[in-house]
């Protein structure tokens, strides 16, 4: 009898122990989580995951948690946006968002622009660009907006003739004129960096400079112009679901990473990789 007593008081105390941590949990939860609204942002490593960041602790005072979750391709995060899955997504541009929605049938909005990153011809096996050479290979993106994005800055700095009226759809097939007998290798855009030992020059995204460990600033051979259509073209956004860029939430996003505290971190961390949209 002695030894049930003994028994029932060992199960009440671990029963009285697993509610206490269950509860303990339930309190932590709540703790971090509180009352405020989850904002769920699929994004880029950098920049854009880092000025996210910043954002959090500002939305944070707002009633909002922002939660950010970091993707390595341009695919994946417009996935889960129309999917609902997540509310917004931060690492495209506008021509890619359009091209994006008119090739996969999805339903995904501009809800403000944050940024534009300048795009750079950086070395590869060659150091300058007065090095350039019959036969040289250039990797460049090969996606549709970023592959002419790439051009064009070749074009603006002599080294290619592109067919007239191409603009922003240009692909290597509209090249008219080549006179240093450039060779292309089109690679998906996280990729291109890593041929750097590979080829005579690589053209970026300036948020893949920066995770190369590429400064726009000291690196760069040549950049777009702040002043370029390309430059105003390629603002960086918050994308949504179609009919959610009016929402509170997405508009508190909006307007904190359109503050003037974010721009100043901006300014002052990416060395003019990261250019703040005015």
């Amino acid at each position: 009898m002695k030894e049930l007593v003994k028994k029932a008081a060992a199960l009440a105390v671990t029963a009285a122990l697993s509610i206490g941590v269950v509860a303990c949990a339930a309190e932590g939860e709540a703790e971090s989580n509180g009352d405020l609204e989850v904002i769920k942002v699929a994004a880029s490593a950098t920049p854009h995951a880092e000025i996210l960041e910043q954002a959090k602790p500002i939305l944070a005072e707002q009633g909002y948690d922002l939660q950010i979750t970091v993707f390595d391709d341009y695919v994946q995060p417009n996935n889960v946006v129309e999917s609902r899955e997540f509310d917004a997504n931060y690492f495209q541009h506008i021509p890619y968002l359009d091209s994006f929605n008119e090739e996969q049938g999805t339903h995904l909005v501009n809800a403000g622009g944050i940024h534009y990153e300048p795009f750079g011809i950086y070395a590869g096996t060659k150091t300058s660009l007065d090095e350039l050479a019959e036969g040289d290979v250039i990797a460049i993106p090969n996606d549709t907006t970023n592959e002419a994005r790439a051009l064009l800055l070749l074009q603006d700095n002599g080294y290619l003739t592109l067919a007239d009226g191409v603009g922003l759809t240009a692909t290597v097939n509209d090249i008219v004129d080549n006179p240093y007998g450039i060779t292309f290798q089109e690679l998906e855009a996280a990729q291109v960096s890593r041929v750097r030992e590979e080829v005579a020059f690589v053209v970026l995204n300036g948020n893949y400079a920066l995770e190369a460990g590429l400064s726009v600033g000291s690196d760069a051979l040549v950049t777009e112009s702040p002043d370029s259509d390309a430059a105003q073209t390629y603002v960086n956004i918050i994308a949504v679901y179609e009919g959610d860029e009016n929402s509170e939430k997405i508009q508190a996003l909006v307007n904190v990473l359109q503050s003037q505290e974010i721009a100043d971190y901006i300014n002052n961390t990416y060395d003019g990789a990261v250019v703040p949209f005015n």
